[in-house]
């Protein structure tokens, strides 16, 4: 599992340890389910509605990224490498070699790359196809990212509903002062707007920032085998390539580590 989202979720089950341990009489006031139900089946219902089917599914398949370890410096490692050892072989004019390589590349992005390169593409087409892929993965993340917050807006608003639901249904009963009665509607009033900012705050939003991360690592990365892809089409000599995207590489680790903007913003524009 991802270290950092390993952290989250210690800190997130410390924290609900702390408040139903800790701070009420009986743990057991802090949960219910009717007020569980509201928030989550009225989050989910909105967010099917606002959003097409196949997008919500898409979703699903990427919320399990969050939980994985990330790779994505081994992975970009071994793009280069590739990249490299196949500008080797366009250096001495072997194609065949190349067309072998290919078909251990994982990377759809970088063989899409070389494919063009090995077809004599024009390095201005071939940096636009490129470039066109880059946003489609852009625009398609962003969406997934937009769906989690979008649910971290509708979560708390479920909750003040099952508040109003709650109060409206104690006060339909407060004149016969039984608290037997009154205590489950009161509890339904307030838990549901508790489940609601939880959900928004420890669920939704910090998935959604999670993959927007993993958005900008992987368009740094596709940055690079860009600029390799390219030099390898103006028929750069390898040492050359290799030392650049030695050079890209050591920059792409500080930004990553460090979040400087230069590049990064740079980039950001370029894709706007």
């Amino acid at each position: 599992m991802n270290p950092s989202t390993l952290i989250g979720i210690v800190a997130s089950a410390l924290l609900l340890a702390t408040v139903v341990l800790f701070t009420a009489q009986a743990p057991s006031s802090f949960f219910n389910l009717p007020g569980l139900a509201i928030v989550v089946t009225g989050t989910l219902a909105a967010s099917f509605i606002s959003y097409p089917l196949r997008e919500m599914k898409r979703l699903c398949g990427q919320i399990a990224v969050v939980f994985r370890r990330e790779a994505h410096e081994r992975e970009l490692d071994n793009d280069l490498q590739q990249l490299i050892d196949m500008s080797r072989h366009w250096s001495r004019g072997n194609i065949r070699a190349i067309e072998d390589a290919l078909q251990n590349v994982t990377n759809p992005f970088l063989r899409t790359g070389m494919q063009m390169v090995i077809a004599n593409t024009r390095e201005e087409e071939i940096r636009e196809m490129l470039r066109w892929r880059m946003v489609r993965v852009k625009a398609r993340e962003r969406i997934e990212a937009q769906i989690l917050r979008t649910m971290a807006v509708y979560a708390p608003a479920f909750g003040m509903l099952g508040t109003l639901v709650g109060l409206i249904n104690m006060l339909e009963v407060i004149q016969a002062g039984d608290l037997a009665v009154i205590g489950p509607r009161l509890a339904v009033a307030l838990m549901s707007t508790f489940y609601g900012i939880l959900l928004a705050n420890l669920v939704f939003k910090p998935i959604a920032v999670k993959l927007e991360r993993r958005t900008e690592a992987r368009l740094m990365a596709m940055a690079l085998i860009l600029e390799g892809v390219t030099m390898v089409s103006k028929r750069r000599l390898p040492a050359f390539i290799e030392e650049a995207l030695n050079t890209y590489r050591i920059e792409h680790r500080d930004e990553m580590r460090d979040a400087a903007p230069s590049t990064s913003n740079q980039t950001a524009t370029e894709l706007q």
